[in-house]
């Protein structure tokens, strides 16, 4: 049987990786956008589990408007991604401050 500190323990585990890829990697914005993603993710997780040994929904559709607003803000940030890519011809977050204009 799969306890609620399992899955607590898994998100807190999926969220110091995030934090620590965030943290490491300063450079690439794939990476980090990747990091970003699996954070909001390891906190959908924690939702999710709750709101199962807790018997309530509200956790699973508070989730589903945060995985709405990932979808938008991967969205938004390949955008941001393929302008830096097609203007510097690198993906590196020192060459965003040469956006100006």
């Amino acid at each position: 049987m799969i306890s609620m500190s399992h899955f607590l323990i898994l998100g807190a585990i999926l969220f110091c990786i995030s934090v620590a890829g965030i943290f490491l990697n300063r450079k690439n914005v794939i990476i980090l956008l990747m990091a970003v993603e699996l954070m909001l993710l390891a906190v959908n997780m924690n939702f999710v589990a709750f709101s199962h040994f807790l018997g309530d929904i509200a956790g699973q559709v508070f989730v589903f408007f945060i995985l709405t607003v990932a979808a938008a803000e991967a969205a938004i940030g390949l955008a941001i991604l393929v302008v830096l890519f097609r203007n510097r011809r690198s993906i590196n977050v020192d060459d965003i401050n040469s956006l100006n204009g």
